[in-house]
């Protein structure tokens, strides 16, 4: 099949000899959960692959593994040609924000993702900068670590939760490119032990929380798995099939 003009500024990484095919589906399925690329509820046969301005589907053709336990999947184009690619920066391009950056610059400076693109990329020192004494920068840098937030040992089984109802909104599904309707949740707390404070979280408005007639500001406590799966960047943890919720009453 002869490439488009937009495909001709794709930058391709052919697999190295012969790459690791699927099994089965279920194999497929296990991978894809692995690299985080789609969720055991919407498994998705198509991703979105975005270089430039270039945007297409592509297929999960199968991966390359390295001694350090590393993958490199292996991805099929419309035109039928394969080309490498990180998970972790193929599930970056699921991203309504991703390449916007991109697509104002030149194409000939879209490459694959790598340590040393990282280095080349960074912003060069100006002139104003020199100025600066090396005591404000690291002081900057001091400040930058001590407000990072820890990453919680989140439990892997279901547990149950005490939360508050803070808000009824959506979040774009880029996979389906509709909005989901969600609910942002507050004070969210496992009360299984070992107990744990997890704060701000969400969760999919599903038909069963429906049915509970929910208001924002009720006190519930449910069933539930917690991942770590952003809403945003001040919500980072996501409560997976919400169940038994039981609206608490005030004595």
């Amino acid at each position: 099949m002869a490439e488009t003009p937009a495909e001709e500024f794709i930058h391709y990484i052919a697999p190295k000899g012969e790459y690791i095919a699927f099994v089965d589906d279920e194999d497929y399925i296990a991978k894809g959960l692995e690299w985080k690329l789609f969720t055991a509820r919407s498994v998705k046969r198509e991703l979105l692959y975005k270089s430039g301005s270039y945007q297409g589907k592509v297929k999960l053709a199968g991966y390359e593994q390295y001694g350090n336990g590393l993958d490199t999947v292996v991805v099929e184009f419309e035109n039928g040609r394969l080309s490498c690619i990180h998970p972790s920066y193929l599930k970056e391009m699921q991203s309504s924000n991703f390449g916007k950056e991109l697509l104002s610059g030149p194409v000939s400076d879209i490459t694959a993702i790598s340590s040393d693109n990282d280095k080349e990329s960074a912003s060069p020192i100006t002139k104003a900068s020199d100025s600066l004494t090396e005591e404000p920068k690291k002081a900057k840098t001091k400040s930058k670590k001590a407000t990072a937030t820890p990453k919680l040992d989140l439990p892997v089984e279901k547990v149950h939760f005490t939360a508050t109802v803070k808000e009824f909104t959506a979040k774009m599904n880029h996979f389906t490119g509709e909005e989901d309707e969600v609910i942002l949740l507050s004070n969210v707390k496992v009360t299984t032990e070992p107990e744990l404070s997890i704060g701000d979280g969400w969760c999919g408005y599903s038909k069963t929380l429906k049915k509970a007639e929910l208001e924002e500001g009720d006190e519930i406590e449910f069933d539930g798995k917690v991942v770590d799966k952003k809403y945003n960047k001040e919500i980072r943890y996501k409560i997976n099939n919400p169940s038994k919720l039981v609206k608490r009453v005030e004595a």
